[in-house]
């Protein structure tokens, strides 16, 4: 079956919110130990539009098989030049290379937003995820030890990060 990326409408949110969940409930990709509500996911999208953050998702078959986004890495203005990301692949895709596919539109975006930095925090024990962020040209800045707790065991958190471009930075008034 052929792969569509494209970007996130509303009525992707049920196939997202499905991810997540998923993520949430059954793996350490995301600390947190409730589900999320579709007007929690309905919000994030909405902040993340007025942003102008993109949201992309990958179709396949006619359903949502992962998607990728990227939010403010920190509030204050002197990281605005750099962004976290999250992407996730629905568990019966793994594998499939649709992670793969999803990130070069979001460097694209990043880059056309005059983001210098991409940052992923990926939990020490997601050998899945470090390697596939390798392949994708990030390196590894940095492991905090301990710094989150889940399915009752402290998790390390791993830093990774890739230089987009080399943009002038934005001139702050």
């Amino acid at each position: 079956m052929k792969v569509t990326i494209r970007a996130a409408v509303e009525t992707d949110l049920p196939g997202i919110l499905e991810i997540v969940n998923d993520s949430i409930l059954n793996t350490t990709a995301i600390w947190s130990h409730y589900a999320y509500t579709l007007d929690s996911r309905r919000a994030w999208m909405i902040e993340r539009h007025q942003k102008n953050y993109p949201i992309f998702v990958a179709v396949l078959g006619g359903a949502i098989a992962g998607f990728a986004s990227f939010g403010d890495f920190r509030p204050h203005d002197g990281y605005l030049h750099s962004v976290e990301h999250s992407i996730y692949v629905h568990r019966h895709h793994h594998g499939k290379g649709i992670g793969k596919q999803l990130m070069p539109p979001l460097f694209e975006a990043a880059k056309a937003l005059g983001k210098h930095v991409m940052i992923g925090g990926i939990e020490a024990g997601n050998t899945g995820s470090l390697k596939f962020h390798r392949d994708l040209g990030f390196i590894e800045t940095g492991r905090l030890k301990e710094v989150g707790w889940k399915f009752d065991r402290w998790l390390d958190l791993v830093f990774m990060q890739k230089i987009l471009s080399d943009p002038q930075p934005m001139k702050i008034d």
